[in-house]
C-alpha cells in the first residue's frame, strides 16, 4: 500500500497550492489527492497542480467531490450536479489520476417530506451514469461513507448495497476508517467489501465526532482496520485527510505527525511498500 495526503490539509494555513505540495513530497508521503473544484479555479491553477506534482514526483491519485445535489428535491440541481460531476472527471482525467472521490448528500426533511426511496434512487441512476462516463476515462469512482444520521451510505451495509444497486464495476468504494469508528463498525466487516474497495482515508477522531485529526491524537484503534485491509487484498492507496488545523502555523508539525503515526503503524504491519 502506498501513503498519500489529501492537500485540503494545507487549506487555512500559509502553505499555498504549489508549496504545500513539495512539502507533501519532502516529508515523505507516496502520493497526494487534490481537494479543488474545478468550476472554482482557472486554468493556470490547473497547471500549476499537475506541473508541481509531476516535478517533485508525486502522483496525483483522487480528486474530492462534494456533490449533496445528486439527491436534490429539484431536478434542476441533480442536473447541474451531474455536469459539475463529469467536469470533476475530466479534472481528474487532466491530472492524470485514478478515481474521483465522490461524496453523497444526505436524507431531506428527517425523510418526513420527500421519499427517501426516491433519493436512494436518485443516487443509484446518477452514480451509475456517472460510473459509466468514469469508465470512458479510464478512470473509477470512490463512493466515501460518510457517519452522519441522514447520510445515504452511512454503514458498511449500506455501501454494499449501494454498489449492488448500481451494479457498475467503475464504482468502488472509499473507505475512511474514522467514519467506521464512528459508526462503530467492526474491522471484520470490511471483508464484505473485498474486492471493492477503491482508496482509503485515513484521520483520528474522539470517537463521537468527525475529527480529522493526525493518528494517535483521537481514540480510533487502527491496527485491526489497516490488518482488515490487507486480509481482503487491497493494495492501493492510504491517504491521510486533515482538516482546519487549529494552529495553521503549525501545520507542517501537523502533518509530519500524522505522516510518521501513518508511516509507524503500516511499517509493523508490513504494508507499506
Amino acid at each position: 500500500m502506498k501513503l498519500g495526503l489529501i492537500n485540503s490539509a494545507w487549506l487555512g494555513s500559509p502553505i499555498g497550492t504549489a508549496e504545500g505540495i513539495r512539502k507533501t513530497k519532502e516529508i515523505g508521503f507516496d502520493t497526494i489527492d487534490i481537494f479543488a473544484d474545478p468550476l472554482e479555479i482557472d486554468i493556470r491553477e490547473r497547471r500549476l497542480i499537475r506541473d508541481t506534482a509531476a516535478e517533485v514526483g508525486l502522483p496525483i491519485v483522487s480528486v474530492c467531490c462534494v456533490a449533496l445535489g445528486l439527491v436534490d428535491f429539484n431536478a434542476s440541481v441533480r442536473k447541474f450536479h451531474m455536469d459539475r460531476c463529469r467536469a470533476y472527471l475530466d479534472f481528474v482525467y487532466d491530472l492524470g489520476g485514478r478515481n474521483l472521490l465522490l461524496v453523497l448528500g444526505e436524507y431531506l426533511w428527517q425523510q418526513e417530506v420527500i421519499k427517501p426511496q426516491d433519493q436512494w434512487r436518485w443516487a443509484v441512476e446518477n452514480v451509475r451514469a456517472l460510473g459509466e462516463y468514469a469508465a470512458s476515462l479510464g478512470l473509477e469512482i470512490a463512493m466515501e461513507l460518510e457517519p452522519f444520521k441522514m447520510s445515504l451510505i452511512n454503514s458498511i451495509d449500506k455501501m454494499r448495497q449501494f454498489l449492488d444497486e448500481v451494479n457498475h464495476p467503475a464504482v468502488r468504494a472509499n473507505l475512511d476508517i474514522s467514519h467506521l469508528a464512528l459508526v462503530q463498525a467492526k474491522p471484520e466487516e470490511i471483508h464484505q467489501l473485498k474486492g471493492r474497495v477503491a482508496h482509503v482515508h485515513f484521520s483520528d477522531c474522539d470517537g463521537k465526532v468527525h475529527g480529522d485529526l493526525p493518528p494517535g491524537r483521537g481514540v480510533v484503534n487502527f491496527p485491526p482496520y489497516l490488518q482488515a485491509l490487507k486480509d481482503i487484498g487491497f493494495d492501493g492507496v492510504i491517504s491521510i485527510e486533515l482538516e482546519y488545523s487549529p494552529e495553521p502555523d503549525k501545520i507542517v508539525e501537523w502533518v509530519t505527525e500524522a505522516y510518521r503515526e501513518t508511516n509507524r503503524m503500516m511499517q509493523e504491519l508490513g504494508i507499506r511498500g
